[in-house]
């Protein structure tokens, strides 16, 4: 197989995972909904990088672990589960207390640097993205049949990686500038706290769907 041919076959592939509403969805939306741009785009740096590891990590054949071994696949799974619980529950939690979820009160006044924000959703994209074994798997599964025989196994691998990265990108760019546009209706209080609780429980659903498996 070409390298060419396998980039393009795997962007069909990976364009169709970025188009289809999930946890990485719901986590932009709500941030940019809320009028945090740099925290946005903090998470949405975090959720790409995050997938580029585990480009490189499978290209290196580390995450292959993940399939070999049951344990290590149940241990980064219940660590995510709790993750996404503990995040969702915290949202929820917030919007009883007159804050949010960041620890920014509800009216949308910023207490956090514009740094600090940037780093903050950094951190939770990139937390969310490496905890999600399904992803580790998904790369598992499928990156290696896109890896040219002649090529070099951790070059190639970045590459798609990389795509898929664009591609995230490309997707984020717009779901932050539709969730901009939501800002004059969030401008409220009430508005502000219906939006973290339904993302909120979202999120802790995804949480527990992964504990139970599904």
């Amino acid at each position: 197989m070409a390298v060419t041919t396998s980039l393009w076959q795997f962007a069909l592939i990976v364009g169709v995972l970025t188009l289809t509403p999930g946890l990485d969805t719901a986590l932009i939306l709500r941030t940019a909904a809320l009028g945090r741009r740099r925290s946005a785009w903090g998470v949405v740096l975090g959720i790409q990088t995050g997938t580029l590891m585990w480009g490189a990590l499978t290209s290196l054949g580390v995450t292959a672990l993940l399939t070999a071994s049951h344990i290590a696949y149940e241990v980064l799974r219940w660590a995510g589960a709790a993750y996404l619980v503990w995040m969702g529950v915290r949202m929820l939690a917030g919007t009883f207390r007159g804050r949010t979820a960041d620890g920014e009160p509800v009216d949308g006044r910023p207490v956090a640097s514009r740094a600090d924000a940037m780093v903050r959703g950094f951190r939770q994209g990139l937390t969310t993205n490496l905890l999600n074994p399904k992803v580790g798997v998904f790369y598992v599964a499928v990156l290696p049949q896109f890896i040219p025989a002649q090529t070099d196994h951790l070059a190639m691998g970045v590459l798609l990686a990389s795509v898929h990265v664009a591609l995230g990108l490309v997707w984020s760019a717009a779901l932050v500038a539709f969730a901009r546009g939501l800002r004059g209706w969030l401008r409220t209080e009430r508005a502000r706290r219906l939006l973290d609780r339904v993302a909120g429980t979202v999120i802790a659903a995804f949480g527990i769907r992964l504990a139970l498996g599904d």
